[in-house]
């Protein structure tokens, strides 16, 4: 049984651009650049504790979520 979830191609996509292939990463998994994005923002924030860093780290938490609800319904049909 192939059942999909909201994480699945997310090991492949890594794969893909340690091989500097980017494209096939994001056809894998599209929310890796979101997530590569919010991990750099976190970092950088922890370090330098930024004033609405925040509220930033909410805004692409939230678009990685619907980057990746997005995917997993468009897979569904």
């Amino acid at each position: 049984m192939n059942i999909e979830c909201l994480g699945c191609g997310f090991q492949r996509s890594i794969i893909h651009l340690l091989k500097g292939e980017f494209i096939d990463a994001f056809y894998v998994f599209p929310a890796i650049y979101t997530l590569i994005l919010m991990f750099t923002i976190l970092i950088l924030h922890l370090k330098f504790n930024f004033k609405k860093g925040g509220r930033i780290l909410l805004f692409v938490f939230i678009l990685n979520i619907l980057v990746m609800l997005t995917n997993y319904i468009l897979k569904l049909y």
